[in-house]
């Protein structure tokens, strides 16, 4: 009887050990390295200067260019880089619809050694409407590189052009 009792206490001991391991690398959130964090702002300078260079291809550099990639927005998700790719040119016809791009970068923090997140705000400058909204963006760190594999985009508000204000 006694061996069954330090056998269960054991059991409940490893069970609970292996429970908190996984709870804590799973759901933890660490500061990002600022070797990361550079990188990752490095990535959204590039988009944001592409962009307003009216260059999608350029600014879908920052994205993984894989069936993984997810992107989801008013019009619900998108999936892969191909049709993310589409989504924004069928979006962004033109340089008057694309604007001038502003990203505010509101938090950057590490999952693991080769995974983040991102919260920020964008602010597209624009002759028909202005447009603010906000994103959250999950990077993976693939080949020394960091790329986005999950963006979710929402927009806050359109504000009418300089013109229609009055």
């Amino acid at each position: 009887m006694e061996n069954k009792k330090i056998f269960s206490f054991f059991n409940i001991l490893l069970s609970s050990v292996v429970f908190l391991f996984f709870t804590t690398n799973v759901f933890s959130q660490y500061p990002i390295s600022s070797k990361d964090s550079i990188a990752i702002m490095s990535v959204m300078s590039q988009q944001e200067k592409a962009w307003n260079q009216g260059d999608i291809n350029s600014f879908m550099e920052g994205y993984l260019k894989s069936e993984e990639l997810v992107f989801s927005g008013s019009d619900g998700p998108v999936y892969g880089w191909s049709g993310t790719k589409e989504r924004y040119f069928k979006s962004y016809p033109d340089l008057k619809t694309m604007g001038k791009l502003t990203f505010t970068i509101n938090k950057i923090k590490s999952l693991s050694s080769n995974s983040a997140y991102l919260i920020g705000e964008y602010y597209l400058k624009r002759t028909i409407e202005d447009s603010f909204g906000y994103f959250t963006l999950v990077w993976i760190k693939t080949n020394g590189k960091w790329l986005i594999v999950s963006d979710h985009t929402c927009l806050l508000y359109t504000s009418p052009s300089p013109r229609d204000r009055g």
